[in-house]
């Protein structure tokens, strides 16, 4: 497989960073990294973590001002885009179709060629004008899945509950998740 994942200046950067990790772990899946400077600027806040070793967990990365890069393009082929986190700034740019940057021109490639783009919407709370673009994005055929996590897997540590949203994101892109923790029902004794 071959998935694009984004990075935007949107809180929350260890999604992106946990995903890459995941994906590089299943050994078949090929990754192209976006990472916006303001998410270079988020993971250097809150991971203390720099790009260039954010951009060695991918197969291939691009500067988000690279507009004429083969993801720009629909006819290199890929199977799905993940951005995580996604800011709202991203997620409005999408919905409105302006391209003018290439983690917004590389979704917006994804919606016109019907691939799977999720968007780890990672802002709260959410006004009406939010809401009304998550439904807009999901009418244009986008996945809105926020980082909420659940609790029923009884997680231990922040790492239990940022792979409980990226456990969900790679069923989402039908990647095969070994570690993913999973309901089994609530009526044993």
């Amino acid at each position: 497989m071959r998935i694009v994942v984004g990075i935007s200046g949107a809180s929350g950067t260890i999604y992106g960073v946990r995903l890459l990790t995941k994906l590089r772990k299943l050994g078949n899946v090929e990754t192209h990294l976006i990472l916006t400077r303001s998410g270079e600027r988020t993971a250097w806040l809150e991971m203390n973590q720099k790009a260039a070793e954010i951009k060695a967990m991918a197969d291939h990365s691009y500067a988000v001002e690279d507009i004429g890069c083969r993801l720009a393009s629909g006819s290199f082929l890929t199977d799905g885009m993940v951005i995580a986190p996604c800011s709202v700034h991203t997620m409005s740019a999408i919905a409105g179709g302006i391209s003018s940057n290439l983690m917004i021109r590389a979704a917006d490639v994804m919606l016109k060629e019907r691939r799977r783009l999720i968007l780890m919407v990672r802002e709260t709370p959410f006004h009406l004008g939010h809401l009304r673009t998550m439904t807009q994005l999901t009418e244009m055929g986008a996945i809105i899945a926020p980082p909420i996590p659940g609790f029923y897997h009884k997680p231990a540590s922040v790492m239990d509950v940022v792979d409980f949203s990226v456990d969900r994101v790679m069923d989402l892109l039908g990647l095969q998740n070994e570690g993913a923790q999973r309901w089994q029902g609530g009526n044993e004794e």
